[in-house]
């Protein structure tokens, strides 16, 4: 993961001055956590509450699991092995956690953290770690894992004492991020490195400064901490508001070009989107000619095409099925953030519909006051949400090949009736001649960033293991899909920018649409019109820079705008 893509992102959701409540803190409770939530604990360092009700559900559940262990009931994890070691018991409680148990146990969980800390490359960015450790508390406190509730409390004080641990960025297949996440119980127990305040140091002694009590994992702590999705999760999330910002902005930034290109306003017109019907594509139809409000377009022209290219013309379908895409990848995220990932699942007061199945009964517990079942569970497996971030990077890329495209046609002086490459008057150079191979540069990479990975892997763990979702790829891929497509867009407002100047140098009474205009003006703020050849590339790093920060209108979960 690029800095870049993070420092834009952080500035695209710093633009929304809705998304910021970060003095009050957040409250954790394992069912409302939200993408603005986990940003706001990530990057702005927003305190985090748990609360008491949801903590309950984990005291209960521990209580739950250990009583099982106890009772010699085999639980995946604690008693007995996990992947293909499943068939090996760890202990034999002989009805009851006996001093030899616990000390079994405890062991097996610090080798259990120890010996999945295999991740590799170069570390995660904080932020990001943070983000993960927000989305496993909040998971944890569905109330499901088992873990002990020192566990929660940990991911807690990490996050409030801004003690960040180092995670390696690579080498999980997305079925959990085992290698990966298991660094971060390697540090709660006061093992590995950490990052407090930029600089990196050893966790015990980060641990000891903070005054935070190192923990003994025992019973289904380590699987617990180990097995999530959550470091995978924290990428999705980090891709949905990357692409939250491309979506938003892109009704005023089209406005734009189809104003640049003196275009046709038709094609998003109520009445002729009407003869088919697709969901949603009148909201975002009306969100365009939102932008285009008060705009010379709207006024017939002599000369104006009666149909313009393709890429104008379909444009309102292309961002009605980028948004749609976007929501469905929404849902995905919330859900994996607010229920539990976990195998097995620890669940009090489990249904007893078929308990008199008696491969069912095998798994209830009934200790005192608490009773449930532990059941084996596939609660791991992250696709619902890697196909969404598949079809959201696809819907993302046809975006950028519609600005493409869009862009190529305004240097056209056929379709424009401006000059060639949109060069000034004064202008006998190369004017925007050759800066449209970055653009297609950008395209291609794009074009192989789409393609899917969710089924590439091989079986391992023996074969028991043998199904792959490479979530953290498929999400890492669209964040970059998203800071290609708005280097895209950036040459894209360049090209309307300098367009709608040589109308105005034409018509001095030229007038835009409302929201265009401030798009058009905050632009002009940071970059020029392009009266002779100059070297362009700071030109479209600010382009970017912009569009990543431009205040626009966010995205609710239904992928309309609020």
């Amino acid at each position: 993961m690029k800095k870049s893509i993070l420092a834009l992102t952080s500035a695209a959701l710093l633009a929304s001055p809705a998304a910021w409540s970060a003095n009050s803190g957040i409250t954790l409770d394992g069912q409302t956590l939200t993408l603005d939530d986990v940003w706001n604990i990530a990057y702005a360092n927003a305190e985090v509450k748990i609360a008491p009700a949801a903590m309950k559900k984990v005291e209960d559940a521990n209580h739950l699991l250990m009583a099982a262990a106890g009772k010699g009931i085999p639980v995946y994890g604690l008693t007995v092995g996990v992947g293909l070691n499943k068939d090996k018991s760890l202990f034999d409680t002989h009805g009851k956690l006996t001093p030899e148990a616990i000390a079994a146990s405890k062991a097996f969980n610090i080798n259990a953290l120890r010996a999945h800390g295999a991740g590799i490359g170069p570390a995660m960015p904080d932020a990001l770690v943070r983000m993960a450790m927000v989305i496993r508390l909040n998971t944890l406190l569905v109330g499901k894992t088992g873990a002990q509730p020192q566990v929660a409390t940990l991911y807690q004080q990490l996050l409030n004492k801004h003690i960040t641990p180092v995670v390696p960025s690579r080498g999980t297949v997305g079925e959990a991020d085992i290698t990966l996440a298991s660094h971060i119980g390697d540090v709660m127990m006061g093992e590995w490195r950490v990052h407090v305040n930029g600089h990196e140091q050893d966790a015990a002694s980060a641990l000891q400064q903070a005054g935070i009590t190192k923990l003994e994992p025992i019973g289904k702590d380590a699987l617990s901490i180990l097995s999530t999705n959550a470091i995978s999760a924290a990428y999705s999330a980090q891709a949905l508001l990357a692409t939250q910002q491309i979506i938003n902005v892109t009704p005023e930034l089209f406005g734009l070009s189809l104003e640049g290109l003196n275009g046709n306003v038709a094609p998003f017109l109520e009445q002729s989107l009407s003869v088919r019907p697709f969901p949603g594509v009148q909201d975002t139809a009306k969100s365009i000619r939102s932008a285009l409000k008060g705009s010379y377009l709207w006024q017939h022209q002599d000369g104006r095409a009666l149909q313009d290219p393709l890429s104008y013309r379909t444009t309102v379908f292309v961002l009605n099925e980028a948004r749609k895409e976007w929501a469905e990848a929404y849902q995905m995220l919330s859900i994996q953030m607010n229920s539990s990932d976990d195998n097995p699942a620890v669940i009090v007061n489990a249904d007893k519909s078929l308990i008199d199945n008696s491969q069912v009964a095998q798994y209830y517990v009934q200790d005192g006051k608490v009773s449930g079942a532990i059941f084996p569970t596939s609660s791991f497996e992250p696709l619902p949400l890697t196909l969404a971030i598949q079809n959201l990077s696809v819907a993302v890329g046809h975006l950028a090949h519609n600005s493409v495209q869009r862009t190529l046609h305004l240097s056209d002086d056929h379709f424009t009736g401006l000059s060639r490459f949109l060069a000034a008057e004064e202008n006998n150079g190369h004017a925007f001649g050759a800066i449209q191979k970055p653009q297609i540069a950008m395209l291609t990479d794009i074009h192989s960033l789409i393609n899917p990975v969710s089924l590439d892997g091989q079986p391992m763990a023996g074969s028991i293991e043998d199904t792959y979702t490479n979530n953290q790829l498929a999400s890492t891929r669209l964040t970059q899909i998203a800071e290609d497509t708005r280097y895209i867009y950036g040459l894209e407002l360049l090209h309307a920018s300098q367009a709608i100047d040589l109308r105005k140098h034409k018509n001095p009474d030229l007038k835009l649409g409302e929201q265009t205009n401030k798009l058009y003006s905050a632009y002009r703020g940071k970059v020029k019109f392009v009266d002779k050849d100059r070297i362009y590339s700071d030109d479209i790093e600010n382009s970017s820079r912009l569009l990543a920060a431009y205040p626009a209108l966010p995205l609710n979960r239904w992928g309309h705008n609020e």
